[in-house]
């Protein structure tokens, strides 16, 4: 029988295969993480041992030590699109099938970011905090994202689905994207440099690569306008931190707010969600239900194609799959 591994730590198995895991259970054999919390690479390696397929949550980084020391794996399920800390080279080398997940986490995150947005805007956060404390918070202007403009970095999925949500709201949109050409009515397409200094929020929403690292530094925060809100729910690799908290800090930034940093898990760090004013929550963007059971039926199907003999859909090599082919050949009929 086929034997799966899935790596979610309790609390978040409950969370994304609250009503997945009753079919996977049925179809293989399920090993689950027997500790309380998220596992190491070294932890994984211990207690995944013969089994043919890991379903790793994303605490858990792919390192090329996992796919050079689980002989008997022969897929690599990530049940998210982001496989940016998976060792690809390493699963290829090793003849290991990876598989990332169906991209549900875009209303999610894009939600995310406008939940942000109207947070800084409207001071609410700030406000709740002071008025629990019976504290009058003071009666600062909010700023009306009506007529105020948005500058997106990164076209993509995410930043095309937010662009349109915040032309509906009465926002000047800019976006910013080397790589795809936007051609949507009333949206602009225009230089980062622009982008920057005309944006009263930005927020950038490019894929985590070695040219996008640190995109947001001394230098292009200099563009921007000295009381720009600055809102991050993408990935943490795109900010210099040190150079984000030196800004604030001057008062070269007016706000920021943030879902993602260079914490563990990719949460914010602690440098930057420690200061006073700044609005830090902990990776929240993709925790919806409907974003959370789209990854784990994502996960179902692609187990079930392997059961199947068939090529599991959104597969990132699928070059790589002699031990998959292998443990075909292994498989029971039935």
């Amino acid at each position: 029988m086929l034997k799966v591994f899935l790596s979610h730590n309790p609390e978040d198995l409950g969370v994304y295969f609250k009503k997945a895991y009753e079919a996977l259970d049925g179809m293989v054999e399920v090993t689950l993480n027997p500790k309380e919390s998220n596992l190491s690479t070294e932890e994984l390696i211990q207690v995944a041992a013969g089994c043919q397929v890991i379903v790793c949550h994303r605490a858990t980084h792919g390192k090329k030590e996992i796919f050079e020391s689980l002989s008997d794996m022969a897929v690599f399920i990530r049940p998210q699109v982001d496989i940016s800390d998976v060792d690809v080279a390493a699963a290829e080398a090793n003849e290991v099938l990876v598989l990332n997940s169906v991209p549900a986490f875009i209303p999610a995150t894009a939600e995310m970011a406008l939940a942000l947005m109207l947070d800084l805007a409207r001071d609410v956060t700030a406000s709740t905090m002071e008025f629990k404390a019976g504290r009058m918070p003071p009666s600062n202007m909010g700023r009306q994202l009506n007529g105020s403009t948005a500058g997106i970095i990164g076209y993509g999925a995410i930043g095309s689905y937010l662009a349109k949500k915040l032309k509906a709201l009465g926002m000047r949109v800019l976006v910013n994207d080397p790589y795809v050409s936007c051609r949507e009515e009333d949206i602009e397409q225009v230089d980062l440099k622009a982008l920057l200094e005309n944006s009263d929020f930005v927020l950038p929403l490019a894929v985590a690569t070695e040219e996008t690292e640190n995109l947001i530094n001394r230098k292009t925060i200099g563009w921007m306008k000295p009381d720009v809100y600055f809102v991050n729910v993408s990935r943490g690799n795109l900010v210099d931190e040190d150079a984000l908290a030196e800004a604030y800090r001057a008062g070269r930034i007016g706000k920021i707010a943030m879902d993602v940093g260079r914490g563990s898990d990719q949460r914010p760090s602690a440098q930057l969600a420690e200061m006073e004013g700044v609005v830090a929550t902990p990776h929240l963007g993709g925790l919806t239900v409907q974003n959370a059971e789209a990854q784990a039926w994502s996960a179902v199907e692609q187990v079930e194609a392997i059961l199947q003999r068939q090529m599991p859909p959104r597969a990132v090599n699928p070059q790589s799959d002699a031990r998959l082919k292998k443990l075909w050949a292994e498989l029971t009929p039935g």
